[in-house]
C-alpha cells in the first residue's frame, strides 16, 4: 500500500492554516508526529486561503516560520489547492495522512495510498473561536 522513505522513517502527512498557533495546535501535531517518526505539514497559502473564503492574521511566511520552530514538525510544504493531496502522498512517499475529525470521511480516497487517521480535535479551542473573542473584545473596548 505505501512505501518507506529510503532511510526507513515513517512519513507521516498533515494539512492545515495554522493561522494564530495554539495549543490545539501543538496537541495535534504531537498526536500527528506520533503516527510516525517524519512528519510534514502543508500549509495552505495565502491565495489558497482566500480562495476557501478565509482569512489569515499572519502571512504564509510568518505562519511556516512558527511551524518550522516547532520540535515535532519535521518539514513544511506550501498547499496551494485541494488536489495536491495525491500527488503529495506519493512524492513524499507518504505512509500516514492525518488530520482533525472535523474533516472525517472527507479524506477517504487516500486510503487506497496510505493509512488515513483523523485525530480527535482538543476541545475548548479554535482559531476561530479565538479569533471571535478578539472581535468581541475590541467590539467591548469601542462601547
Amino acid at each position: 500500500m505505501s512505501t518507506k522513505m529510503k532511510d526507513g522513517k515513517k512519513v507521516v502527512l498533515t494539512y492545515g492554516t495554522f493561522d494564530m498557533l495554539h495549543y490545539g495546535h501543538i496537541r495535534i501535531l504531537k498526536r500527528a508526529k506520533a503516527l510516525g517518526n517524519y512528519l510534514i505539514v502543508g500549509l495552505s497559502n495565502d491565495a489558497f486561503v482566500r480562495e476557501k473564503n478565509k482569512q489569515c492574521y499572519f502571512t504564509y511566511e510568518f505562519r511556516k516560520e512558527m511551524l518550522e520552530a516547532i520540535k515535532y514538525v519535521d518539514l513544511v510544504i506550501e498547499e496551494s489547492d485541494w488536489n495536491q493531496k495525491i500527488p503529495n502522498v506519493l512524492q513524499y512517499q507518504v505512509d500516514v495522512f492525518t488530520i482533525g475529525d472535523d474533516w472525517a470521511g472527507e479524506f477517504d480516497y487516500l486510503k487506497e495510498y496510505c493509512e488515513v487517521v483523523y485525530l480527535p480535535r482538543t476541545v475548548g479551542i479554535s482559531t476561530s473561536q479565538m479569533k471571535d473573542d478578539f472581535n468581541l473584545q475590541e467590539l467591548k473596548k469601542g462601547e
